[in-house]
């Protein structure tokens, strides 16, 4: 593990505690002049939250994330929010590109196949309610990897509640879409502009919107929406 840093004044005190700072080396200058305009929620897929943080910290995975969030609703940063870290990979948001260089990474400490604890939750939404005190980040661009990475990434996964991070104005839209001629331009027009393949589009729509729902293609995956 490496050694403990300090953090920036800016994210060092919240309401709900006191974020912890663990330096991740895994990080470089946001590209093109860009600053956080997205935040993506990603789960670690991994047996422990010291585990997560090993990797994310370890200059020989490459990888890494601004902060995660346990399962006790503890809080880590691993790199300042003005930096580019290292968690989105290849995708695409509301047909932007470079999501690494536009966004702020959050890491759940969670399988992918255990609910989200409540306190876990409260941090997460009071994490995303602190970062949007310091960057324009509207609700709609607060999103799952699997929304900017359709068939490649499935995180947070059908257990994470996004209707309840939509009823604080954590998430969006909120609203019915205007309609359409066909899915596959409604789920674009949505965001998920990563692909055109209605099958991909379906799978992440549906991990966002109605993650019970299987089956072919019906009238109510059109409501890319959540219903507060």
């Amino acid at each position: 593990m490496h050694a403990l840093g300090t953090p920036r004044p800016s994210v060092r005190h919240r309401r709900a505690g006191k974020v912890q700072w663990h330096a991740s080396p895994n990080h470089g200058p946001r590209r093109n002049g860009l600053t956080p305009s997205i935040v993506v929620i990603h789960y670690t897929a991994m047996q422990t939250a010291e585990a997560a943080i090993e990797r994310l910290c370890d200059p020989a995975f490459e990888v890494s994330a601004h902060y995660l969030v346990g399962k006790k609703g503890e809080v880590v940063q691993m790199v300042a929010e003005d930096r580019r870290a290292w968690h989105a990979g290849v995708g695409e948001w509301r047909g932007q590109d470079d999501i690494n260089s536009r966004s702020i990474g959050i890491e759940l400490d969670n399988t992918g196949a255990e609910p989200f604890p409540e306190p876990q939750m409260m941090a997460l939404e009071q994490l995303l309610s602190d970062i949007r005190s310091r960057w324009p980040i509207d609700p709609v661009d607060i999103i799952g990897h699997s929304d900017m990475a359709p068939g490649r990434k499935h995180d947070p996964g059908p257990r994470f509640d996004w209707s309840r991070l939509a009823r604080q104005g954590l998430a969006g839209p909120t609203t019915p879409p205007a309609a359409l001629p066909d899915f596959t331009e409604m789920a674009r027009a949505a965001g998920f502009t990563a692909t055109s393949d209605a099958d991909l589009l379906l799978q992440a729509t549906r991990l966002r919107f109605a993650p019970w729902r299987g089956g072919a293609q019906c009238p109510e995956d059109l409501q890319l929406y959540h219903q507060t």
